[in-house]
């Protein structure tokens, strides 16, 4: 499984260097290459992005500022020809700090790193969705301990920007996971994710109205791009 990687950096020169030493990789992939943070945002929003080469000193937007505005962020390997930003750039848990110019060895041991963790996350996100099928429940940490959460407890679950809410019959538990993880996390035959910041449990609609839909007393958006699948999904289950 290649790593796809995003080169995000404003000197032609820097980019071409590393799409070079990339080649020598079979198993990294460069997608694309932009100029600045504004290309970048667009880039990763419309492709999948495993892996970033990100340059601290940018027209628009720094390196820095611009992973700070990502709410789920790739790995990140920053690439720059200056020193003085490398512990922020730690801090933002980045693989590795490459300063320029910098040869194939270091290139390579930077890569292996970002390999290593992108195979762990692999790995332990297969096992999850093995696992989602065979069990009736899944483990949250929240309010520093792991909570038992039954799949059959949940009304919704609400995003709130790098953390969700997971509305349970009688508790909220908030926790720092993205929607597209806890999604990926429960079963496809009872939860349906209807806007980009709601996922219901079909079991407890109560009612559909316009677009919105009643669950456990909340009435909750059904999602403009959200709305075509979801009626025609619960059209299966809908008596003529």
């Amino acid at each position: 499984m290649a790593i796809k990687a995003l080169i995000i950096d404003d000197e032609p020169l820097a980019q071409n260097v590393i799409k070079q030493y990339a080649l020598k990789i079979p198993f990294l992939e460069i997608t694309g290459a932009c100029n600045d943070a504004i290309c970048a945002q667009k880039f990763i929003h419309e492709n999948e992005v495993d892996l970033l080469f990100l340059d601290i000193n940018m027209p628009k937007l720094s390196g820095i500022s611009f992973l700070k505005t990502l709410n789920r962020r790739p790995l990140v390997i920053f690439t720059t020809a200056y020193s003085e930003y490398a512990l922020e750039a730690y801090e933002l848990n980045a693989i590795d700090y490459l300063k320029k110019p910098f040869s194939f060895e270091r290139f390579f041991k930077a890569f292996s790193r970002a390999e290593e963790l992108f195979l762990l996350k692999n790995k332990q996100e297969t096992t999850a969705e093995s696992n989602k099928d065979v069990n009736d429940f899944l483990f949250i940490k929240a309010n520093k301990k792991t909570i038992k959460v039954k799949f059959s407890d949940i009304s919704y679950i609400e995003g709130l920007g790098d953390y969700i809410k997971i509305h349970l019959n009688t508790e909220k538990i908030v926790t720092n996971l993205s929607m597209k993880k806890i999604f990926s996390l429960l079963p496809e035959d009872q939860f349906y994710r209807t806007h980009k910041s709601f996922i219901i449990a079909v079991d407890k609609i109560e009612s559909l109205e316009g677009n919105m839909v009643s669950i456990s007393g909340e009435k909750l958006p059904i999602g403009n791009s959200y709305r075509s699948d979801f009626f025609d999904y619960i059209k299966r289950f809908t008596a003529d």
